[in-house]
């Protein structure tokens, strides 16, 4: 099992998409929090399969987990030792916003 490290930015893309589906309607945003949680449960145990994500994201590893309820992809760069989540992206607002974070400078941080 690799370890999984989630960025700071995914983990605050997150917490905002809680807030607002709890805005939306009481109780959605903390079910949107349990299948986020989920997800990176899952990706620890590492027995969901990922999608490669297109262009040259796939081919530096990055990957992505698609939430079913929700819009949204856990996108995530697969290494030898870990799984990192670079972001928690809805899946039609800014696409590939997340891509400057794929970067060996911003993921050694």
């Amino acid at each position: 099992m690799r370890q999984v490290r989630i960025l700071e930015k995914a983990a605050e893309e997150a917490i905002e998409a809680v807030a607002w589906y709890e805005q939306q309607r009481p109780g959605l945003g903390l079910e949107f929090g349990r299948v986020v949680r989920g997800a990176f449960d899952l990706l620890g145990q590492e027995i969901v399969p990922l999608a490669t994500m297109p262009g040259t994201a796939g081919t530096r590893e990055v990957k992505r987990l698609t939430l079913k309820r929700f819009p949204y992809d856990i996108v995530v760069r697969v290494s030898p030792e870990e799984i990192t989540v670079i972001a928690v992206a809805h899946q039609s607002r800014r696409p590939g916003y997340w891509r400057n974070r794929i970067q060996p400078r911003y993921l050694s941080s």
